[in-house]
């Protein structure tokens, strides 16, 4: 099992103990299913809860660190220079519908630059996590993104936006524009198990725009310490606009033209 650090393993721990009561949940839903009322409220409950744990638990290890948390907002600290970007509960649609595909996605950021990721899925006991100069892993594998070269082979993801979000018609056209030159696209539905997917060579890369901050940093690390690149869709900043275009090192350019209709 390769070391890692002692911040690693203050993430890696809360996220763990934040996973636990969620898994428990998650069967619930599953039995939820079937009922006339549904899992929402119970979904709510987890991913609340889940914040909860997260929150104290990377409190009590660094204090006075700064938070930004899906649900919670920003949360000032007295340590500046350090934030905690944490999503409690990432694909929450398929935790409310039974599919085990979600994730608990934290990262760090100091002074404005991430150092640090940990994305971990409960159900397939995956823990991708990664800190800058250290390399990235899934559990104790050494991760590297996917040496494909060739758009026409490789398999891409992408997020669409939500009922009432975003522009649904652009969208359509990029994932058709990226149909037509490539193996295929798949939509998983939790934008930081994409970014860890193609930090493991699984995907050969990721488009999404409209995400937030906590969706996009712990994976963002993960894909670079495993050898890919992270941009923003369109030039500017993924941390300001939330568009981010992630692959290898020969395909980034080729994705990001087709994504952008190029």
């Amino acid at each position: 099992m390769p070391q890692a650090s002692a911040l690693l393993n203050v993430m890696i721990a809360a996220a763990r103990k934040a996973a636990r009561p969620m898994s428990r949940d998650f069967g619930e839903v599953e039995n939820l299913q079937v009922s006339r009322k549904g899992p929402s409220d119970f979904v709510t409950s987890a991913d609340l809860k889940a914040e909860k744990t997260l929150f104290e638990e990377l409190s009590k290890a660094r204090p006075g660190y700064c938070f930004v948390m899906e649900e919670r907002g920003v949360v000032e600290g007295t340590d500046k220079t350090n934030r905690w970007i944490v999503d409690p509960l990432d694909g929450t649609t398929n935790f409310l519908h039974g599919i085990p595909h979600f994730a608990i996605s934290i990262a760090l950021e100091r002074e404005g630059v991430l150092v640090a990721g940990v994305i971990y899925n409960p159900i397939r006991d995956e823990l991708f996590w990664a800190e800058r100069g250290q390399g990235a892993y899934l559990n104790d594998r050494r991760l590297r993104v996917a040496g494909r070269t060739d758009m026409r082979d490789a398999l891409f993801a992408c997020g669409t936006p939500f009922h009432g979000k975003g522009d649904h018609k652009k969208a359509l056209g990029e994932i058709e524009r990226v149909i037509a030159k490539t193996a295929g696209v798949r939509r998983f539905g939790s934008a930081s198990l994409d970014l860890a997917y193609v930090a493991a060579g699984r995907f050969d890369g990721y488009w999404e725009r409209d995400l937030g901050i906590w969706d996009i940093s712990a994976g963002a690390v993960l894909v670079r310490e495993a050898g890919g690149t992270v941009n923003e869709l369109d030039g500017g900043d993924f941390m300001q606009t939330g568009a981010v275009v992630a692959a290898n090192q020969t395909l980034i350019a080729s994705l990001t033209q087709t994504v952008r209709g190029g």
